[in-house]
């Protein structure tokens, strides 16, 4: 059974490529740990680049989705964390690039800082 999306009239509309909210079907939750912009062979740092840092934390989320025996549009919910909020359309336009529609629900924290000096880390619910 696929994903539900709620919308309002009511609320504000979403100004990107998410949700307001999403009803998830019956199944199994999974709760993913937040993805920084690591290498996997090499635990470093993909370069100093924000649209790096975004690019390798995505993947780093898919790879753990598909370790999950799960598929991005299943996702529910995507919490993203920026140390800068003026990067903030960066990271809106590779997301609305890499998930497939209906997008999930979404929220963006802006932090002071992120483990390893990462400018950014995505985190994750899904329901397979």
């Amino acid at each position: 059974m696929p994903k539900s999306i709620i919308h309002t009239n009511a609320a504000p509309a979403a100004v990107g490529p998410y949700s307001q909210a999403v009803v998830a079907p019956t199944g199994t939750t999974i709760y993913l740990s937040g993805q920084i912009g690591l290498v996997p062979a090499t635990g470093e740092m993909i370069s100093d680049k924000f649209e790096d840092q975004v690019r390798q934390s995505f993947a780093n989320m898919s790879s753990v989705v598909e370790a999950a025996g799960g598929r991005l549009d299943q996702i529910v919910k995507l919490t993203l964390f920026l140390t800068d909020l003026g990067q903030f359309a960066i990271a809106n336009g590779i997301m609305a690039e890499l998930l497939p529609e209906p997008f999930p629900a979404r929220s963006t924290v802006g932090v002071a800082s992120l483990p390893k000096g990462a400018q950014f880390e995505v985190e994750a619910i899904l329901v397979i």
